[in-house]
């Protein structure tokens, strides 16, 4: 049996993104989640897009062990869902976050490995495609607060995956862009997630087996 929850984590606004659609996003699958998915309870966490936030926000939310970690940010030049594969222990001093503020340093973790991979991507990209999202595998989570916070939440020994996805506006239609759905691309696309979500507590079941 699967203990604790998915965790659904979307992103807040920050520079040049003033409404950032990860929130929208996570919070539909939420509702979606409402009354559980798998048999397990969804919590849906925003994280403000702030290097703060990983230590006062992600990583009280990781202390109470999900079973499984969902993460969504935004890629403002991003024409298709990007699923992240890997995060690296890397920041750049070219893009302050949120708050006005730079990284400490180029290292997240002066002790960790280089990368950090997500085993569950592959399988991800799979049922996206499936389920009608115009999906691609990427390894390139950035060098901005998406990454940082993956790279901390793939530390976890229960499944973490990070989706990109594009800065869709609404009225987006399959003629003006990659098909994410033919009448309402963003409930396709949060159905598509959540389901993405069931895969991976799936997985943390066949991994922590009663």
């Amino acid at each position: 049996m699967t203990r604790g929850h998915l965790l659904v984590i979307g992103f807040g606004p920050f520079p040049g993104m003033p409404r950032n659609p990860s929130e929208t996003l996570a919070r539909q699958v939420g509702h979606l989640g409402r009354h559980g998915i798998a048999g397990v309870p969804v919590r849906t966490l925003i994280l403000r897009t702030a290097y703060a936030a990983i230590p006062e926000m992600l990583e009280p939310a990781l202390a109470q062990r999900p079973a499984a970690l969902l993460m969504i940010g935004v890629a403002g030049r991003a024409k298709r869902v990007r699923v992240e594969a890997r995060a690296v222990n890397r920041a750049s001093r070219l893009f302050p976050d949120a708050s006005g503020r730079m990284p400490a340093t180029l290292r997240l973790d002066r002790d960790g490995p280089a990368q950090r991979k997500a085993p569950i991507a592959g399988r991800a990209l799979v049922a996206l495609r499936h389920h009608g999202v115009a999906a691609i595998p990427s390894i390139n989570a950035g060098r901005y607060l998406c990454n940082a916070s993956y790279f901390r939440a793939l530390a976890e020994t229960c499944p973490v995956l990070f989706l990109h996805i594009p800065p869709v506006k609404p009225g987006w239609r399959r003629r003006t862009g990659p098909a994410i759905g033919r009448r309402d691309p963003s409930a396709t696309l949060a159905r598509a997630v959540a389901e993405v979500g069931r895969l991976m507590l799936v997985a943390a079941r066949h991994r922590n087996p009663a």
